[in-house]
This record gives C-alpha cells, structure tokens and sequence, in this order.
C-alpha cells in the first residue's frame, strides 16, 4: 500500500495534471522569487541592530561633520553663518597645521614599519609553540599590554621616561650611554611616544599573524625542508607569499591606528611638560591639534574641516596600499 503525503506542499502537488509546462515554469519562478525575498529579508533583519549603531554613532555624525565644517559654528553660539570654504583656507594658512600633518607623516612612517617587522618576528617565535600550553602563555603575555587601559598604562611609561629618575635613563646609565631628555625633549619626545604605542599595541598584529601563519600548510614547509632548503628561503619563497594578505591586512590598520593617534600623546605630553602636544609642539600630531581646536579654542567648525582632512589623507594612503596590494599580494 503506498504512502501519500498529501499535507506537503511540494511543486508537483500545485500542479495539476492538466497545468501547461509555461504555467509549471511561472509557479517555479514565484516559489524561487519568493524564498530569495525571504532570505534577504531575514539577512537585513540580523544585521538591522549593528547597521542601526552605525548610523546614530557614525554616519550621521560625520555627515553633520561635513556640513558644520561649510559654516562658523559653535557649540554655544545661537547662530550659524555659512562661510563655504573659508574654514579650510583659514587651515591651510595655519603654519601649526602643517607642522601637526608632518609630525602624524613621521609618526606613521617609524611606526608602521616597526609594528609590522616586530609583530611579524616575534609571531615566527611563538608560531611552533602555538598547539603547545607553554606557547598559549606566552600569547597571552604579549597580548596582555593590548588589553590594558590605554591612560593609565601611559601614566606609568611617563615615569619611566621622567629624565631626572626614570627608568630609562637608568638602563642607558647602565649601558655608559648619556641620559636623554625625553619627554621634556623637542628630539626625543615623539619617540618616547612611540615606544608607548608600539608596546601596547604591538600584541594585537602578533596574533593577527600567528592566525595567518596558522594557514600555512606545514605540509608543505616539511617538503622544502626535506628538499634542502634554508629557512631563509623558506621563509622567502613559501611563507611570506601565503601571509601576504595578513601583512597587508596588518599594514591598513596600523596606518589608521597610527594617523588618529592621541591618547598617549595627549596623557604623556600633558602637563608639566609644556600641554598637551609638547614641548614646543614637537608632538602635536593632527589628531591632537583637532582636540585642541575643538575643545580647548572652541573652533568647531575648523576642528571639522581637520577632520575630514584626515579622513581624506587615510582615504588616499589606503588606496594606494590597495593598489599595490593588488600587484603584490598572493591570494590563494
């Protein structure tokens, strides 16, 4: 005796015996329309939460960005003019401007490549002890400064760096090395500011290459090995094309992170030695220079047209990287 599952609404139940073929296709079309319409729908429904998040806190605050940077306007002043372009000519006359965007260009250009060859040597250490528990804690240790507040930690590394009884000086001390003015230096500021960053951040990009050194195929580096070839050139010819786009991956965020950086900057160059940005400016990078405009001068409308500077100069740099990109890294 056969089975009928006559409550199933399946395609050939619709269709009748005497239905046209043209009809059976147009039936198949609106249950194909139908599901798309559906998956779409509950598709948008997830991401509706974190897409609502992204509009209130970011899209429209850089569009009102964009329009209060075209007017004088503040944020205790009833009344608005329009005065067009003339916020960003008054910037571009602004002789401390250019000085911050100089400034941010070295800032970038010592620390992009000193976060990427660093995480990048110190992923290789740890990448044989990734399965291992004495590995996981190394991970965990060179993670750990990422995940520390970012003030308070700045604090400390400005009592090390304090020329009279810091720590450093102490170490050179002991190296017969002359002690340095650091933070109270217009030569050795920025670089104390650097040494900051790179240690709290650098533990972010160590894991970000350990995840993609985890894809190489040891497979494969086993037959290079057996094959005779040097670690150089296993490095050079298998690994670095497979991690390719984790470094550029690498490469973007540090150039984000490093041209919007201020809070180390602001905590260790504040107060006795000489406000935020000192001394004589030698760190007032733009991200500073758009906080003190805002808040300190109460320019809101040229803190504005900073600020779309800067997302510009990071809009341009990223392109470029992507152009290159293109050219250079293997995607597998």
């Amino acid at each position: 005796m056969a089975l009928k599952f006559s409550n199933q609404p399946t395609l050939a139940n619709e269709i009748e015996p005497g239905m046209e073929l043209e009809a059976a296709r147009k039936l198949s079309r609106q249950r194909d329309f139908y599901f798309r319409v559906k998956e779409k729908l509950i598709g948008y429904g997830l991401i509706l939460p974190a897409g609502a998040v992204f509009l209130v806190f970011f899209y429209i605050p850089a569009a009102y960005l964009l329009v209060i940077s075209f007017f004088h306007w503040g944020i205790l002043s009833p009344t608005t003019n329009f005065v067009g372009l003339k916020n960003f000519r008054t910037l571009f006359h602004q002789p401390l401007f250019w000085r911050s965007l100089l400034n941010s260009a070295y800032y970038t250009l010592v620390m992009i490549p000193a976060t990427t060859l660093l995480a990048l040597a110190i992923a290789m250490l740890l990448r044989d002890g990734m399965t291992s528990r004495r590995g996981g804690i190394w991970r965990a240790a060179v993670f750990l400064p990422h995940v520390t507040p970012v003030v308070a930690t700045s604090i400390i590394w400005v009592w090390v760096f304090n020329p009279h009884f810091g720590f450093a000086n102490y170490i050179l001390n002991l190296l017969h090395l002359p002690a340095l003015g650091w933070l109270e230096s217009t030569t050795w500021a920025l670089p104390a500011v650097m040494i900051d960053s790179l240690w709290h951040s650098l533990g972010l990009y160590v894991i970000i290459f350990l995840a993609g050194l985890s894809r190489v195929p040891r497979e494969l580096l086993e037959v290079a090995t057996l094959d005779g070839a040097k670690k150089y050139r296993i490095f050079r010819r298998i690994i670095w094309p497979l991690i390719s786009p984790t470094t550029f991956f690498v490469v973007i965020l540090s150039t984000v992170n490093t041209w919007q950086a201020f809070s180390q900057i602001y905590t260790m160059t504040g107060g006795a030695h000489g406000g935020a940005g000192g001394p004589a400016f030698s760190t007032t990078t733009d991200a500073v220079l758009i906080y003190q405009t805002a808040f300190t001068y109460l320019h809101f409308s040229l803190a504005a047209a900073m600020s779309f500077v800067l997302f510009f100069i990071i809009l341009t740099l990223t392109m470029v990287q992507k152009w290159i990109s293109d050219r250079i890294v293997f995607y597998r």
